[in-house]
């Protein structure tokens, strides 16, 4: 097994990401936590959708996972509830979601441990693009209905309700 594994890079980019959104949902006036948190996430979004899973698919002989068709549905809702400016509400959404997220993710039996037992001694270079990959370009929030109403749909694709938002 590597030094690194990629389990252990992204559980520990999950804390830190948990760790600012909490600190964004105590105090909905720190947008350095949530500016931070966001493009982070997004950030930890692009590792997985451009170079975790095409890099685990090229190690299963051009297969997929099984769990990748439902990372990448909840990371597009996940992503949509980035889009308008973020609310407890949405704070709150994003919170659940993660937390059954990450969950699919993480653990002896989650998507990470097949990846690192595909990846074997190849980890190391995916996570030394992880490390360089520069930061994502983040626009700014925007409250237009049609924001919203794509959360709903992207909620829904995943498997969420779309109560999580409405209020």
């Amino acid at each position: 097994m590597p030094s690194r594994t990629v389990s252990d890079f992204l559980r520990s980019d999950h804390e830190r990401l948990d760790a600012l959104l909490e600190r964004f949902a105590n105090d909905l006036s720190d947008r350095e936590a949530y500016l931070e948190f966001r493009g982070g996430l997004l950030q930890h979004i692009r590792f997985e959708e451009t170079v975790l899973l095409p890099a685990v698919r090229q190690a299963n002989n051009g297969e997929a996972i099984e769990l990748a068709a439902k990372l990448r549905l909840d990371h597009g809702a996940i992503a949509s509830l980035l889009v308008p400016t973020p609310t407890a509400r949405i704070v709150l959404a994003l919170q659940t979601i993660l937390a059954l997220h990450n969950a699919l993710e993480e653990g002896p039996s989650g998507a990470y441990a097949k990846c690192d037992e595909l990846l074997g001694e190849t980890a190391e270079r995916v996570i030394i693009e992880f490390e360089n990959m520069a930061p994502v370009a983040m626009a700014k929030n925007t409250d237009i209905p049609l924001a919203m109403e794509a959360a709903g749909r992207a909620l829904e694709r995943a498997g969420f309700s779309r109560s999580l938002i409405a209020g």
